[in-house]
């Protein structure tokens, strides 16, 4: 973590933002020394600080690298249509609505294969014509969708995908008999996706030890929350827990004295 030195407090702060190109409300800020202004100049000490961005800033930061890295041949016209969500959230949406509602008893097989082809008429109507296929994990269906235009179904900060993981587990949840877990992937973001997941757990943890405050992240996914729920299952310093209602339940890391048991996320 750099550490910045200047007369005062908020001549090293602003040197510090200038360098990292943030404002203060997108940094943690620890002061080491408040410094002396001396007599006479005699005695004088400079302010130093330690300065980084935050959290959220650092896991946008890089969720932006993952999705541009996932992207096999990023042209001009791909980083602009993964910029443009309004329409696309707007189209979820109608699909989330309509997919509450559809109700039915399938077997496991016959449900699976009528999520593959209600994912691959949604990507066909987002305007990005995805190969559906269907690979068997421990606990876990992965449905793998390959297509020309990835930026598109992932979205900015993930956020398309999320959404179309979303009406997948509802649209199983509804139609199978029993309940299935599954899994939507676009190319190999799910894998880049997990050591961010790793990393944010451990910063989380890290800030909320540090400050003796809870951290609210970012909704997601209930198999991601269940990421950072297992990691932090054996800090004994933190625990964790989620708020909130689908599609936007997200999580919360508290500092603890004593060592408690982590509960599954029932979400």
């Amino acid at each position: 973590m750099p550490i910045y030195e200047a007369a005062t407090i908020d001549e090293a702060l602003q040197l510090g933002l200038k360098d990292l190109g943030l404002d203060k409300e997108e940094v943690e800020i620890e002061i080491l020394d408040e410094g002396k202004k001396g007599f006479l100049g005699i005695g004088r000490k400079n302010a130093q600080l330690k300065i980084e961005p935050s959290i959220s800033e650092t896991i946008s930061e890089a969720i932006e690298e993952t999705v541009e890295e996932v992207l096999e041949e990023p042209s001009e016209k791909t980083l602009e249509e993964t910029e443009t969500t309004e329409t696309t959230e707007t189209f979820i949406e109608e699909k989330s609505k309509e997919v509450q509602e559809e109700v039915s008893e399938l077997g496991d097989e016959a449900a699976l294969t009528e999520l593959a082809v209600y994912l691959t008429n949604i990507t066909k109507q987002l305007e990005a014509p995805a190969l559906v296929k269907i690979k068997r994990e421990t606990n876990l269906i992965v449905f793998q969708l390959e297509t020309q235009k990835q930026g598109i179904l992932i979205g900015k900060h993930g956020k398309t995908l999320n959404a179309l993981q979303y009406l997948a587990q509802v649209f199983i949840h509804r139609m199978a008999k029993n309940k299935l877990s599954v899994v939507v992937n676009v190319g190999n973001y799910r894998e880049k996706r997990q050591e961010i997941i790793q990393r944010l757990a451990d910063r989380t943890a890290e800030k909320a030890i540090r400050t003796g405050q809870p951290v609210f992240l970012e909704p997601m996914p209930a198999f991601e929350r269940k990421q950072i729920h297992a990691v932090l299952s054996k800090n004994e310093y933190v625990k964790t827990h989620s708020e909130g209602d689908e599609p936007y339940r997200y999580l919360v890391v508290e500092p603890v004295k004593k060592r408690l048991t982590v509960s599954d996320d029932l979400g």
